[in-house]
Parts: structure tokens; C-alpha cells; sequence
């Protein structure tokens, strides 16, 4: 049953054309993700479905009595509110019993003979229980515990815009409505919440339609994407891995058929060249065929972010942060650390929200100054930074100042490329997909995602040997991810990059930075799934630690008659008759289900377009591979460790 249906729906903003004629619905059990590069209209369509943004002309239909929520990238909330009752806010008729509840409790703790008190008492607790009420607050302290928030009495209005973020989301979460719309739900979000929130919506039970830049987070929470290019809308029966091979496809196909139209054009026009005289009616209808296919569009490929900005010479000497160590008041946020970063230096920072990660790049570029300790940079060194709030300083400019006339503060009319020719300021802007119209539009109209990559262009516009890159996914589209990671494996420098996206860190860097408790930073060799891999084996180990510790200690009776340490530890790790053949076996298990695993995705490449129930019976078949996988490696490295 859908949930919501558009029906022909369109959008214009003058400048710019949103949507053209949108037809699209939503089931109850879709998880569906949109795309679309920043500036498309994602936000918008989000804001038309949730009533707050009116639509030019089409039907937006939605079955009375469903329920939909919104989550947008600056969520509006009560300042005066704890956050308790912000959470609470939207929990409805389940809200209203709670209280209702406390308070006939209230009375009755003062009045415990009252019989209509204890009626009434009687009588919302039927409620409670119908509503299933009783578990809202315990279920809002989950949710908010695993987001990072822990002081529930809090008030709102005393809290980062990070955390603020994360209430609403709490908020969007309790409420279980039958529509979830989420706008960049990962943004502000670390690591470990990412994963949570990930699981948290695999078994949402509702429909979602989100926004998000995390890749990883696409690929395993939706079913469907939504793309919006230039005014049209595609859909693609699977998740984002699925959607990149079909629009790979889509395209190749298109560009194949203009090409071969455009051979039969080319024949044609040159039959019209010598001048055939339409003596025929056949004649004249090949004519008029010809004057209709010279009329015909196609639409071409979307444009991609041309990152092709200048270099500059690197010396030996970039970074040295010697025995740096930052506090406030009790907080110990940076202890003592050391580090001399290289030329060729790819480094990810990560850690939770307030740790100190923003607070170490502003040491290391010279905005702050370290309790203890030295920061020496070298001489040939020039920092691009990529700051986290770049939409803020963009914001604290000249509201009417025009994208073109911020970009030549930085390098003028004319600007040097990567190939040492010069272009035009304007010509740089549409490498960077601003349109003649958006060049000339003053920046508070921009986009947030628009306003993040004009940012992005002026920063690599200084040509800058050292690369800080303070969250650089927050709201930047996935298109303009991708190409910015290309950019980062070329690039001639030093990149630090402070992110929670898994996907951009996976590709950029080869080292990893962990801030740890009181103030201790970490160093690991690799990228973060290779970190990932290092923890999960690090928690196995104590896990296996703690078990041993947890055995009742034997008796003196016990201790005499047993054998010595050596011969018992080599007893315990003895495989039995059942586990060696359960060990035998489960090589072949894991084998077979991992070919079952990959002939399912294949399946899954090949259904016919439009065949959305095939694609999900697939998907989920090969999701469930994946557990069963998961559950017999898990089980093998278990009994090789007793093997041993």
C-alpha cells in the first residue's frame, strides 16, 4: 500500500527548474534514498511531501490518517524545553498518558484512599497499555544514550548545534511515523552512532525517504533510490551499488543511441543536400521525418565537478606538533601529543563529537595556540582548510554578494588551471556545476550543499600544498565526493582529514588518528575499515579474556588432583570429536554460501526494470546470506583458536 503519491508534480524557482513532471510513490515498507547533486531540489522534495513547501501545479496524494515526520539539516526546536521533553514533544496520545499517569500518581501519593483517583488510575493504565506507553521514556533514554546524549535534563538551549541535530533525530525516531523524511540524518553523527542509527533503521518497521552523503550508509539501509537530474526523476530498484551499475548502463545506452541517431541524421541531411524534389508523398514525409529529428534533444550526460585547480611546490619540512597539550578547565582534550607529518602524508582523524578534533587542526594551522608544547611549520608550506562551518563563514559575508565576485577575491578574473593555462572565473564556476544563472545569484540563496562547494572551490583555488579537510562530506553531494577523491589520490601534498564518513576515509587515507580518553591520541596504520578490523580484533580478545576470568576457581581438593597449567590450557583448547568434524565442514560451508551470496547479486543485476518485488526478494535473500555468512566465519575463527 503507498504511503504517498506524486502525481505529475512541478516545481520552478525562476532560476532554476526543480521538478518538471514528477510521478513517484512510496510503499509502506520502502527505504528509499535520494540523490542528486547539491542544488537539485533534494531538500525541496522532501519539503513539498511534508507540506512545507507549496508545489506550481501536479497532485502530492496521501491516504487520511498516515503519519509523516520531517527531519531537516537545521531542525527548529524549543530552546526553553529539556531534552526529555523536546524528545517527548511529538510522541502524541503516548505522551499525554505518561503524564497523565504521573500526575493521578502525584495526587494519589497524598490522597492514597481516594476511589476516583484510583479509577482513573486504573483507567489510563488500560490506556498505557493498549498505546504500549509504558515504554516511551526507556525507549527515548535508549535512543538518546546511543547518539551520544546522556544528560536528559538538559536544556535544549544550551546545547551545540550537533547535539541539536541528534534530538530531533531522537524525536523523528520515537515518533514512529508511517513516513520518515530525513535530510542528511548521519551529519553530526560519529562513528559508533552512524552504526546504530544504521541498524536502528533496518528494523524500522515504517517508510523512509532520506538524504544522506554516506555511502556505506545508503548501500545498507535502502532498497530503492530516487534520483533527481536536472528536473527529472529516475528510479532504481535496489540500493546505491545497485543504482551506480544501472545509471552506468542508463548512460552508456544513451550515449549509443545518440550516436547512432546522429549517423542517421548525418545520411539523411546529406540525401537532403542534393536537393530531391518532393514529386512524392513518401518524399515529402522523409523530409518533414528530417525537420523533426534535426528538433529532437537529447539530454546530455550530468556534468561532474572538474577539479582542476593549480599546485604548489611541498619542501621536506611540512608539520611538526611537538608535545602539544590543550585543556579547559577540568577537560583534558590533547596530551602531549608528537607528530611529524610528510608531504605524503594521508591522515584520518576520528573520534566523538567535542573530543577535541577540531580544536587539534585549529592548533596545527596556528587559529590556536596549545597550552604546552611547539608547532613548526615549514617554510613552503600553505594550508588549505576546508572547515566544518565553511556555510557559517559563507553566511557571515555580504548576503547579496554574488558567487562570481567571491570566487575572483580569490584569484581574480582569469585563473591558472592545473595544466598551467589560464580560464576565466566564470568558466571555473561551471566546472563546479554553477550555471550561468547560479554565477550571478546572490549566496544566501544557494543551497547549503551549494554554498559547501563554492567554499570547497576557493579553498583549492589558493593552491595550497597541505590539505586540512574539517568533515568535508557534511552536505556535500556524492558526486562531487567521488571526484574530490580522485582530486585527494593525485594530489601533491599533505592531506588531514577529519571525517566520521567511512566511505571518504576508506578511499583517502592510509593512517588513522583515534582520539582516546583524557586527552590520548592513537596512531594506526591503514584506512578505517582497516582500524575497524584491528578494534573488532582487540574486543574478541577481551571477550575471550574475560571468559577465562569469569571461571569459578577450582577447589583445594580440585587444584591437587588436577594436571599442570601447561596440560590443562592445552585440555580446555582440545576440539572434540563433533567440533572437528563441525570445523571440517565449515570451509565448505562458508565457500558455498559465499557462491550462493555472489549468483544472488548477479540475479540481482539482471532483472528486467520495473520488476521492483524480484529486486527485493533478491536483496533481501542476499542480505540474509550475509548474516549466515557472517555467523559461520565467526564460528570458524572460534574453533581454529581451540584448534591452535
Amino acid at each position: 500500500m503507498s504511503v504517498i503519491t506524486l502525481q505529475s508534480v512541478k516545481k520552478d524557482f525562476g532560476i532554476k527548474e526543480i521538478l518538471k513532471d514528477a510521478s513517484l510513490s512510496l510503499d509502506a515498507t520502502d527505504k528509499v534514498g535520494l540523490i542528486g547533486t547539491n542544488g537539485s531540489g533534494k531538500s525541496t522534495l522532501l519539503k513539498m511531501i511534508a507540506g512545507l513547501e507549496p508545489i506550481d501545479s501536479g497532485e502530492i496524494l496521501v491516504p487520511a490518517g498516515t503519519r509523516i515526520i520531517y527531519l531537516p539539516q537545521q531542525p527548529d526546536l524549543d530552546n526553553e524545553r529539556t531534552v526529555l521533553e523536546q524528545v517527548f514533544a511529538d510522541s502524541g496520545e503516548q505522551m499525554a498518558l505518561v503524564r497523565e499517569y504521573e500526575d493521578i500518581s502525584h495526587h494519589l501519593a497524598t490522597h492514597p484512599e481516594d476511589e476516583q483517583l484510583m479509577s482513573r488510575l486504573s483507567s489510563v493504565m488500560e490506556k498505557m497499555d493498549a498505546a504500549g506507553a509504558w515504554e516511551l521514556e526507556t525507549n527515548a533514554k535508549i535512543i538518546l544514550s546511543k547518539l551520544g546524549i546522556v544528560d536528559f535534563d538538559a536544556k535544549v538551549g544550551s546545547l551545540s548545534g550537533g547535539y541539536r541535530k541528534r534530538i530531533a533525530l531522537a524525536t523523528a525516531l520515537l515518533s514512529s511515523p508511517d513516513l520518515l523524511l530525513m535530510d542528511e540524518p548521519t551529519n553530526h553523527l560519529d562513528a559508533d552512532s552512524v552504526e546504530w542509527l544504521q541498524s536502528y533503521l533496518n528494523r524500522y518497521r515504517g517508510a523512509l525517504l532520506l538524504i544522506t552523503h554516506d555511502r556505506y550508509f545508503l548501500d545498507r539501509v535502502t532498497n530503492r533510490i530516487i534520483e533527481i537530474d536536472r528536473g527529472d526523476v529516475y528510479t532504481y530498484a535496489g540500493n546505491y551499488s545497485y543504482y551506480l551499475e544501472k545509471k552506468a548502463l542508463a548512460e552508456s545506452a544513451a550515449a549509443s543511441s545518440q550516436q547512432k541517431f546522429q549517423g542517421v541524421l548525418r545520411r539523411e541531411l546529406e540525401w537532403l543536400k542534393r536537393g530531391p524534389k518532393a514529386r512524392s508523398t513518401k518524399q515529402k514525409a522523409r523530409i518533414d521525418r528530417i525537420h523533426d529529428m534535426q528538433a529532437t534533444e537529447f539530454k546530455q550526460t550530468q556534468g561532474k565537478v572538474d577539479i582542476s585547480t593549480p599546485s604548489r611546490r611541498i619542501g621536506k619540512k611540512v608539520i611538526e606538533v611537538n608535545c602539544i597539550s590543550k585543556s579547559y578547565g577540568d577537560c583534558t582534550l590533547i596530551q602531549d601529543f608528537t607528530y611529524e607529518f610528510s608531504p605524503e602524508d594521508r591522515v584520518g582523524i576520528i573520534g566523538g563529537n567535542g573530543v577535541g578534533k577540531s580544536t587539534l587542526m585549529d592548533m596545527i594551522t596556528g587559529r590556536l595556540q596549545p597550552d604546552t608544547g611547539t608547532v613548526d611549520i615549514g617554510s613552503t608550506i600553505h594550508i588549505g582548510y576546508f572547515d566544518q562551518h565553511s556555510e557559517e563563514l559563507l553566511s557571515a559575508l555580504n548576503e547579496n554578494q554574488r558567487a562570481i565576485e567571491y570566487i575572483k577575491e580569490e584569484g581574480g578574473a582569469y585563473v591558472k588551471v592545473a595544466d598551467g593555462t589560464q580560464i576565466t572565473a566564470s568558466q571555473m564556476l561551471e566546472r563546479f556545476l554553477f550555471s550561468g544563472n547560479q554565477q550571478y545569484t546572490p549566496i544566501h540563496k544557494l543551497s547549503g550543499g551549494e554554498k559547501r562547494r563554492l567554499f570547497l572551490l576557493r579553498v583549492l583555488m589558493s593552491a595550497p600544498n597541505v590539505l586540512i579537510l574539517d568533515e568535508p562530506t557534511n552536505d556535500l553531494d556524492v558526486q562531487t565526493l567521488a571526484v574530490l577523491e580522485e582530486y585527494l589520490e593525485d594530489f601533491n601534498g599533505c592531506v588531514i582529514v577529519v571525517s566520521h564518513d567511512r566511505y571518504f576515509l576508506d578511499r583517502t587515507v592510509d593512517k588513522v588518528f583515534v582520539f582516546e580518553d583524557n586527552g590520548k591520541i592513537t596512531q594506526y596504520p591503514g584506512n578505517y575499515s582497516v582500524y575497524l578490523d584491528y578494534q573488532k580484533a582487540e574486543s574478541a580478545k577481551q571477550q575471550q579474556a574475560s571468559k577465562i576470568q569469569e571461571k569459578p576457581e577450582k577447589s583445594a581438593v580440585e587444584k591437587t588432583n588436577s594436571q599442570s597449567p601447561e596440560t590443562e590450557t592445552k585440555k580446555r583448547r582440545r576440539l572434540s570429536n563433533w567440533e572437528r568434524k563441525e570445523f571440517a565442514e565449515l570451509e565448505n560451508k562458508i565457500a558455498q554460501l559465499e557462491t550462493e551470496k555472489a549468483e544472488a547479486e548477479a540475479a540481482m543485476g539482471n532483472v528486467a526494470p520495473g520488476n521492483y518485488s524480484q529486486v527485493e526478494q533478491l536483496y533481501e535473500q542476499v542480505e540474509t546470506l550475509k548474516n549466515k555468512i557472517d555467523v559461520a566465519t565467526e564460528r570458524w575463527l572460534e574453533l581454529a583458536e581451540m584448534d591452535s
